[in-house]
């Protein structure tokens, strides 16, 4: 008999009574009044596979907060809009900054590092925005994570928009200071109204899976074979999560997990196996660079155990 390698559903349910046992869960983010309220004890995990399968375990069915998870698919939209000229907007590299720092801005004349820290997210917001009022922009990246999911009940978390919208200095001084140098065409208030309630989208950890499923299947979605992105576009958006996803932690997920993964500062995280599986992993402590704590040691054990790094088992 060939030997099938550890079972799925068992090594998700291992690592999710693993993680229930850990004492150092990380500090939830506070700089967002709604966030620092939720409990850090949770943590939950997703593995959606290209067979058609989920497999989930802990809080898995719990709604968080995704937060900057939401820029894997406002990239997907805006690279839809207008493809690669998106990049003379904004870079490809990773900034070694925070996700939230004005520092390489003024050194790089308003052009972001990259699409997911923070200025760089702004700038594809703008793009969303092209054409459409706020609210239009807002309900059209909705209804793709809706499509994408297939899950009509992802909705924003307007408690936590308006607690977001209430603290945005930083963003609203970093669209500012983009828009002084051209590379913001909305106003600043239109912009980080969007950009403020994509972030506080909430989905559970099995919701976020089947969402990112795409990434993982070349660009295709599978409950009705129609493509998202072409599988060149796939492949180049899972490029800038393994390089970019974690901010200036990217460099040690890579070596540490060794998959595609964006992060969240509500505390989730989508990580993508190419050719196999999306995973959504949740839970909200998070280490010194804003990446959930317990996601990242959950998500290194999950590719350890099913050989699952993109540079080999």
């Amino acid at each position: 008999m060939p030997d099938l390698g550890p079972d799925l559903g068992d090594v998700v349910g291992g690592i999710a009574d693993a993680m229930a046992r850990e004492q150092h869960r990380g500090e939830v983010a506070t700089y967002i009044p709604e966030l620092a309220k939720v409990d850090p004890g949770q943590f939950g995990i997703a593995v959606a596979t290209l067979d058609g399968n989920v497999h989930v375990a802990g809080d898995a069915e719990v709604p968080f907060s995704i937060q900057s998870v939401s820029k894997v698919f406002t990239l997907t939209l805006a690279l839809g809009a207008v493809g690669d000229a998106l990049f003379r907007r904004v870079g490809r590299e990773p900034s070694g900054n925070a996700f939230n720092s004005i520092v390489q801005l003024e050194h790089e004349q308003g052009v972001p590092r990259n699409p997911f820290i923070n200025a760089g997210a702004l700038v594809v917001t703008d793009v969303v925005l092209a054409g459409h009022q706020p609210r239009e922009a807002i309900g059209s990246i909705l209804r793709f994570i809706r499509w994408l999911a297939d899950d009509e009940g992802i909705a924003i978390d307007e408690t936590v928009a308006r607690s977001e919208a209430g603290t945005a200095y930083r963003n609203m001084a970093l669209a500012a200071y983009m828009k002084s140098f051209g590379n913001l065409l909305h106003p600043v208030e239109m912009t980080l109204g969007v950009y403020v309630h994509q972030c506080a989208i909430a989905m559970t950890c099995r919701q976020l899976a089947a969402a990112g499923r795409f990434l993982a299947d070349g660009g295709g979605r599978l409950s009705t074979g129609h493509r998202v992105v072409s599988p060149e576009r796939a492949r180049r958006i899972n490029a800038l999560m393994l390089t970019c996803g974690h901010y200036d932690g990217s460099g040690d997920f890579a070596f540490r997990v060794g998959l595609p993964g964006k992060s969240g500062v509500g505390g989730g995280i989508l990580a993508i196996v190419p050719g196999r599986a999306s995973v959504a992993v949740w839970s909200p402590g998070l280490n010194q660079h804003g990446n959930s704590l317990l996601g990242t040691l959950a998500l290194e054990r999950l590719a350890k155990a099913m050989g699952w790094s993109v540079f080999g088992p």
